[in-house]
């Protein structure tokens, strides 16, 4: 298809900006075809697991087989900084099975993964977009469009809901989407960078979520994969809060530290360390807020 392209161009009754991208696209066809391929593993073991659970163990194995499909045969992986790419492809799997499973954990309220996703898929748009980056970009378009529409229904009181089917898709997508997007310019502040810490920033609190309820499972000795009432939105509610308080103020903490990396492009080495302090702290006060109070 590529030769027949060179030889003899772009058809012509296809539109004039697809025809300029369109050389481009062929070109990442094994990417698309990786991505197309494990996404639709995830989402159909997702629909399996919701009809009718399957064992955590086997769930992770696929992940993981999920993601080496995207980092070997899709060659999506991180690879900055570091030359060794068998060191990248074990990173950028861990990176991805771990925000797949947060946001499958985040799936734990009406319209919380969603919400979060939408907002985290945005903040990442931002970087995609500013870097030129089209495909990045479209495929976020469409997933925060996708999500928007679906939440619109999965708002607390839900009429329809997302399920493993969704929700593991949704951290597969994001988490590709934060690998491939491009963070670190020369020709900002002397090329910092300290920018390429974006999408940890970003993804600060479905992390923490993520981070807290393990190991508080752990630290309890129960399996990390057995689900519970011990999450981020669960322990808000335990506070006080309704379920739509305490979905829209996780909302609101995800967007306090993503906006926070959206600028961290244009800033010296010591703002963006900064920003990551901040995000930190704003973490850190959630979890002094969110502690329950001792009993008198």
């Amino acid at each position: 298809m590529t030769l027949l392209w060179r030889t003899h161009g772009a058809p012509d009754y296809l539109p004039e900006l697809l025809s300029l991208h369109l050389p481009g696209l062929i070109s990442r066809r094994k990417m698309l075809i990786a991505l197309f391929l494990a996404a639709a593993i995830l989402h159909i073991m997702g629909l399996i697991d919701d009809k009718r659970h399957l064992g955590p163990w086997l769930k992770l194995l696929i992940q993981i087989a999920s993601a080496a499909i995207l980092t070997t045969f899709g060659d999506i992986r991180f690879d900055f900084f570091i030359p060794y790419p068998f060191v990248t492809t074990i990173l950028s799997i861990l990176w991805m099975v771990v925000i797949i499973n947060a946001f499958n954990f985040l799936d734990n309220m009406d319209g919380l993964s969603a919400g979060i996703g939408i907002i985290c898929a945005a903040m990442i748009l931002y970087a995609a977009f500013s870097s030129g980056q089209v495909f990045v970009s479209a495929l976020l378009v469409i997933l925060i469009g996708t999500l928007s529409g679906f939440l619109v229904f999965n708002f607390a009181p839900a009429k329809i809901f997302m399920g493993d089917a969704g929700s593991l898709l949704v951290g597969l997508l994001i988490s590709v989407a934060a690998i491939r997007t491009t963070y670190f310019h020369q020709q900002d502040q002397a090329g910092v960078w300290f920018n390429t810490l974006m999408p940890l920033i970003v993804l600060a609190v479905p992390l923490y979520d993520f981070i807290s309820v393990t190991v508080l499972r752990l630290a309890q000795g129960n399996s990390p994969f057995i689900g519970d009432q011990q999450h981020f939105s669960h322990r808000l509610v335990k506070r006080g809060m309704s379920r739509r308080q305490a979905v829209i103020t996780i909302y609101i903490a995800t967007a306090c530290t993503g906006l926070g990396a959206t600028i961290l492009h244009q800033l010296s080495g010591l703002g963006c360390l900064l920003v990551f302090v901040q995000t930190l702290l704003i973490l850190l006060i959630i979890a002094i807020l969110e502690r329950p109070n001792p009993v008198k």
